[in-house]
C-alpha cells in the first residue's frame, strides 16, 4: 500500500485487510485479552459504520473477511456466522460518534496498561515514551464492566480533546485518524507504560522532566506523526517483522 496513502481514499477492502493485520500484530506483541477488547475503524461513506472482530475470535484468527460491520451501537449490519460484542460499543461508540478525527479506536488490557491504570499517580511523564503523551491523556473512573449506554458521555467528557483515555483500575484506549497512527500510539503507551513498572521496582527517586521538555517531545512526536507516512512505516515494519518470524497473515 502507498506509503501515503489517506484512510478517507481507502477502499472497504483495503481498510479489511489493514484492520485484521492490526488484529493479527497486537496478537504477535503479546497485547491481547483472549476473545475480548476491541480494534474498530470507520467505514467511508456518510453512514457511520464500523469494522470490529467478530466476538468468540482469538486475534490471530481474524481475517479480512470475516470482520464484521457494525453501527454505534455495535448492532450488526449485514449477514454474518459470527456476532459482534455490543458491550465493546459502549467504548468504541461512544468515541467514534462524537470525535470525528478518531477514525480507529483501539482497546487493550496489557499488563503494563492495567497496572499503571491501576495506580493513583496514573501515567509518569518523565520516560521518553511518557513525555510525548503530555496533556494527551484522560482519566476515567472504573464504574465496573464498561456495558451501560448512560456512561458513554461521562467516559467523553473524561477524555476531552485528547487521544489517550486511561481507564482506571481497568485499561487503555486510543484514538487516531488511521489504523497505523493508532497502532503507533497504542505501541508509544505500552512502552511508556512498561519503562513505568520497571522504574517503578529500582530504589530511588526517578529523575523528573521539566515542563519544557515534555513539550518539546509532544510537539516534535506530534510534527512526525502528523504525517501518515511515518506511522505507516512503523506499521509495515511491524507486519514484516511478524510474518518474517510466524509466515503469512492470512
Amino acid at each position: 500500500m502507498n506509503a501515503h496513502a489517506s484512510m478517507t481514499h481507502m477502499t472497504e477492502a483495503q481498510l479489511r485487510t489493514e484492520l485484521a493485520l492490526c488484529y493479527r500484530l497486537i496478537d504477535f506483541f503479546g497485547w491481547t485479552e483472549m476473545i475480548f477488547n476491541h480494534v474498530s475503524v470507520r467505514l467511508p461513506g456518510a453512514e457511520k459504520r464500523y469494522l470490529v472482530n467478530p466476538f468468540g475470535l482469538n486475534y490471530n484468527e481474524v481475517t479480512p473477511d470475516n470482520l464484521l460491520t457494525v453501527d454505534v451501537s455495535g448492532e450488526l449490519i449485514g449477514t454474518s456466522n459470527y456476532r459482534p460484542n455490543p458491550a465493546g460499543f459502549a467504548l468504541h461508540g461512544a468515541i467514534h460518534s462524537a470525535r470525528e478525527d478518531l477514525h480507529c479506536v483501539l482497546h487493550a488490557h496489557t499488563t503494563p496498561m492495567s497496572a499503571v491504570a491501576q495506580k493513583a499517580g496514573g501515567l509518569s511523564h518523565d520516560s521518553f515514551y511518557g513525555a510525548q503523551l503530555t496533556g494527551r491523556v484522560g482519566y476515567h473512573t472504573f464504574e465496573g464492566i464498561t456495558l451501560y449506554d448512560d456512561e458513554r458521555e461521562r467516559m467523553l467528557a473524561s477524555l476531552g480533546d485528547g487521544d489517550v483515555l486511561i481507564l482506571r483500575n481497568h485499561g487503555v484506549a486510543v484514538g487516531a485518524p488511521d489504523i497505523p497512527r493508532a497502532f503507533m500510539l497504542l505501541w508509544t503507551v505500552q512502552r511508556a507504560c512498561e519503562i513505568q513498572c520497571a522504574a517503578g521496582g529500582i530504589p530511588g527517586p526517578d529523575t523528573p522532566l521539566p515542563d519544557h521538555v515534555r513539550q518539546q517531545c509532544v510537539d516534535n512526536s506530534k510534527d512526525l506523526i502528523a504525517e501518515s507516512a511515518f506511522a505507516r512505516l512503523f506499521f509495515d515494519g511491524a507486519v514484516r517483522r511478524m510474518i518474517k518470524a510466524q509466515g503469512p497473515a492470512f
